[in-house]
């Protein structure tokens, strides 16, 4: 009689352990890939403000084209490189994604500080309200990354960790490749009038 309930008991277990991390696997690549589509929706809004910016800038300022150029250019490379939720494990697609990007977050810095010599443009209500539409996008493109940060984690951990490693063999998942910080990003920028 003990025998059947050890056997009993063993059979209870081994269920437990099979449908308490049967989904969790494929529950956690799907929050990894909603949230990289919300840091994809963030540079995409991104990208569809810079027309608007470069634009307004273009009618209110006569400065160096090299830098209204430069974003234009930077733009286009950045909508040129795209990664699909398959390619997350793929270090070499995740950096060229961050340095298309990155190369735009600096053209549009760059942009900023030569506005700052035109008084007109700084005032002209356009210029501001995208000016603050461009900010609250790069704010909300910090979150979805942080955001994106947390939930490669937690689904990094499981796949590494026991007993997650096990399911994650069984599903062939691999570790998600997160953010690393654009390189030259330790130092301040140079603001040169």
């Amino acid at each position: 009689m003990t025998r059947t309930w050890w056997i009993i008991g063993a059979i209870a277990i081994v269920l437990i352990f099979v449908v308490s991390g049967i989904n969790t696997i494929p529950t956690l690549d799907e929050k990894v890939n909603a949230s990289w589509s919300q840091v994809q929706n963030e540079y995409q809004r991104r990208t569809d403000l810079i027309p608007n910016l470069v634009e307004t800038v273009k009618g209110y300022a006569n400065f160096e084209k090299s830098t209204l150029t430069d974003v234009i250019n930077a733009r286009a490379n950045a909508t040129k490189v795209n990664i699909t939720p398959e390619q997350l494990s793929d270090p070499q697609a995740m950096q060229q994604f961050e340095q298309a990007q990155g190369a735009l977050t600096s053209s549009l810095s760059r942009l900023m500080v030569v506005v700052e010599k035109y008084p007109d443009l700084k005032a002209n209500q356009n210029f501001i309200a995208l000016q603050s539409q461009l900010e609250g996008t790069e704010n909300r493109i910090a979150v979805a990354r942080k955001d994106y940060i947390a939930t490669v984690q937690d689904y990094n951990i499981r796949v590494r960790t026991f007993p997650g490693i096990l399911w994650a063999h069984i599903y062939g998942a691999k570790p998600k490749q997160t953010f690393s910080a654009t390189e030259g990003s330790d130092k301040p920028p140079a603001v040169k009038f």
